[in-house]
């Protein structure tokens, strides 16, 4: 059985797939050790680094490993053509990784929903690459106790916020509607979170799809924790019909804060990663005015 190589750090080494595969204890594996070490000696580093192939695909899965600091940015541009096509992956965020799919595709947002199982009723994020997006698909940022919250918004952004804005006509019906899809009944929701993620590999696929994308953190189905381990994403969600994983190390298990702009002052449903900000209200500070 052949088994696919990449390059990492100067050294070949499988994909997270094939890993599974390998008996370490098998003469098999021990002789395919030789050759690799063999091959690694008399190669060049230099030409090691663009010989090796640039994806590692197993079941239908493409995974990419990234740098963090989007310096190999060069690898998101299969990504990037998948999600034109209406593919649903995994791409890292400033918080948790995210599963996403292109806001434009209504089957693509059916099929994120199938493979994260989630209710047609839960809201879907979006994920922008500037405030032009927000501009389009939202009626932007609303005045709070007549003061424009606009500059102290753009100071977070990009940032660790979900901002719970009410949406545009520009917004696709399927970004905003729910219901049974067996029914054919929809009710419409007003109000989309707007994300806009402090995350260069996030950055760059935006930049480079020219449109947001929709999202959901990725968490595992049973324990209903954040799952933070790219590795683990692909062999829980793969089997799932998860199209791809954009690898970019570990992440830290801390959403972002989840901020209503849609009431009279701004409210905090969700405290996370981002730091409550002055002009911030607390759900139970509005209790106690009351």
């Amino acid at each position: 059985m052949a088994v696919e190589m990449r390059s990492c750090g100067g050294a070949l080494h499988s994909p997270p797939c094939a890993r599974r595969w390998l008996n370490p204890s098998s003469p098999c594996c021990s002789s395919r050790r030789r050759l690799v070490a063999v091959a690694v000696l008399k190669r060049s580093p230099k030409r090691l680094k663009y010989s090796a192939p640039r994806f590692a695909r197993e079941d239908g899965l493409l995974y990419v490993e990234v740098d963090p600091t989007g310096s190999d940015a060069w690898k998101l541009d299969r990504i990037v053509e998948l999600l034109k096509q209406g593919a649903v992956g995994v791409i890292p965020t400033d918080t948790v990784y995210a599963i996403a799919c292109d806001l434009r595709s209504y089957s693509a947002i059916e099929r994120l929903r199938r493979i994260k199982g989630i209710e047609p009723s839960k809201p879907l994020s979006i994920l922008c690459h500037s405030f032009k997006d927000i501009d389009k698909y939202t009626t932007g940022f609303p005045r709070s106790n007549d003061v424009n919250i606009f500059r102290p918004v753009k100071r977070c952004l990009p940032g660790p916020y979900t901002f719970i804005l009410t949406g545009s006509k520009e917004l696709p019906k399927q970004c905003i509607r729910y219901g049974t899809t067996t029914s054919k009944k929809y009710a419409s929701r007003k109000n989309v979170g707007i994300r806009m993620p402090d995350d260069p590999v996030c950055q760059k696929i935006l930049e480079k799809m020219e449109a947001p994308l929709i999202s959901t953190s990725v968490k595992s189905p049973e324990e209903e924790e954040w799952i933070l381990d790219p590795v683990i994403i692909a062999d829980v969600y793969g089997p799932e019909g998860l199209d791809f994983v954009v690898a970019a190390g570990n992440r830290v298990s801390d959403p972002s804060t989840v901020v209503d702009m849609t009431g009279s002052s701004p409210r905090i449903l969700r405290l996370g990663k981002g730091p409550k900000q002055p002009w911030m209200k607390m759900i139970s500070e509005d209790d106690e005015e009351k």
